[in-house]
């Protein structure tokens, strides 16, 4: 795919960092694959769990561009680390099961089903809301609200970072909730589907430009790679929608 068609490579090559949530991590790498061969600048990317990229920026660590949840992002710029009125919404993404592949798809058709299914479960996974994760945070509660938490309490595996659907390619698992874009991510496991329309989440993530960029017409290049209408279909091939 082409995202920067016609753009010139730059004289002067610079160096990017990017750090950015889990659930963007797969859109923005293939992003920055087109940009780097296009521009010759050279771009690093980071992840970790929204919370985590959070704290680390809070406390000081250099960045040049950064993409995470609006929220986030808007409290970095009050912070004075992203450039005020650099927010571009890029993406976002619902909740979903995994199962291992070559298992029997689970029934999670309704929220019934679902609940059964989480019952009848040897062990579900999920991202542990201590680590700061959207999925993590937002499926504990849910759990809680919908009357199953107690029930599953003792065989869930709070995963404290990465990618859910490992403990289920390993078999630790049985069943996995995460975002769906990093269920994808996983070879070995299978997207059963997406939540009860009734009970989903859709988490939004957002870029923005770090005040203290080393190159801020890199950066802004990159940024604007990362919101172009071509990357759509990048972010359906990944569970992913644009951002309303």
């Amino acid at each position: 795919m082409v995202i920067l068609a016609g753009l010139a490579q730059s004289a002067t090559a610079a160096e990017i960092k990017v750090l950015t949530t889990g659930a963007m991590k797969e859109v923005v790498l293939a992003v920055v694959q087109d940009f780097e061969k296009r521009t010759g600048h050279k771009v690093t990317v980071d992840n970790a769990t929204a919370g985590v990229l959070l704290r680390r920026i809070r406390d000081g660590e250099a960045f040049d561009v950064a993409v995470n949840t609006p929220a986030a992002i808007d409290e970095l710029i009050r912070a004075g680390k992203i450039v005020a009125g650099s927010r571009i919404n890029l993406a976002r993404v619902g909740v979903g099961v995994a199962v291992k592949q070559g298992a029997p798809l689970p029934d999670i058709s309704t929220l019934d089903a679902f609940k059964r299914t989480l019952i009848a479960a040897r062990a579900v996974a999920h991202g542990d809301p201590a680590g700061g994760g959207s999925s993590g945070i937002f499926v504990a509660a849910m759990l809680a609200r919908i009357g199953v938490a107690d029930a599953i309490k003792g065989k869930t595996i709070l995963v404290p970072g990465g990618l859910v659907a490992e403990r289920v390619m390993s078999g630790e698992a049985e069943i996995g909730l995460h975002q769906i874009s990093e269920i994808l991510a996983v070879k070995g496991v299978t997207l059963a589907g997406p939540l009860p329309a009734e009970i989903q989440n859709y988490t939004t993530y957002a870029v923005g430009l770090a005040v203290a960029a080393k190159d801020a017409d890199a950066a802004k290049a990159l940024i604007a790679a990362l919101a172009a209408p071509a990357v759509q279909a990048l972010l359906k091939g990944r569970g992913m929608e644009r951002a309303p």
